[in-house]
């Protein structure tokens, strides 16, 4: 996780954001890939809906996160709920359903949460934080600004195992070079939709050829 932050920090840094663009971007954004999946259209001029639609797409899986920890959490007062969304973590998730549910009952299991959360996201932000400083005493000629595409792939190759998956990255990656022309980077935010339907659709069809 310190890696990722690191990667995503320099990845900002060496964008074209400002530092305190950079900084207030990790902050707000608490997100790796949407934060790397905006940078496109924030460093292009884009109208400001395009980038927060493409993170929003992104992020998707945290709409999983929060159903699976709605019953843990519910009960809580509205103003912690919303610290609590904010908190939500892919490792952070991860760890709480490992450890949590088995180790406390539920008057303990938000305190715990909430613990470990700050943990993770203390050490992201701080982490995420040191690799947008570092970047500018680091050389160019050190090629850190690809660093953000490669921890990406590091990420995506893994998930291609599963044939919707492949099917949808196929489909998102042909059509985000087709439309490379497109004014503001539009052409990614249309490839990730294409992908994402064309993946769901692949899995639907399985499904349904499993079934017969």
């Amino acid at each position: 996780m310190i890696a990722w932050a690191l990667v995503t920090g320099v990845a900002m840094a060496t964008s074209g954001l400002s530092t305190g663009q950079a900084v207030g971007l990790g902050l707000i954004g608490y997100a790796g890939a949407a934060q790397l999946a905006a940078l496109p259209f924030l460093v292009s001029g884009a109208p400001i809906a395009l980038p927060i639609v493409s993170a929003l797409m992104v992020n998707l899986r945290f709409v999983i996160y929060s159903a699976g920890l709605r019953s843990h959490l519910r009960s809580l007062p509205l103003l912690r709920r919303i610290a609590a969304s904010y908190l939500v973590s892919d490792m952070g998730f991860v760890l709480f359903l490992r450890k949590g549910p088995p180790l406390f009952s539920a008057p303990y299991r938000a305190d715990y949460y909430f613990g470990l959360s700050i943990a993770v996201g203390l050490t992201w932000h701080v982490a995420c934080t040191v690799g947008i400083f570092a970047a500018a005493v680091i050389p160019a000629r050190w090629g850190l600004d690809f660093a953000g595409t490669l921890a990406l792939l590091a990420l995506l190759v893994p998930m291609l195992v599963r044939r919707p998956s492949l099917i949808g990255a196929i489909v998102a990656a042909s059509a985000s070079l087709a439309l490379r022309g497109l004014p503001y980077r539009t052409g990614v935010l249309v490839a990730i939709i294409g992908g994402i339907a064309t993946a769901v659709w692949a899995d639907r069809k399985s499904i349904h050829q499993g079934a017969t």
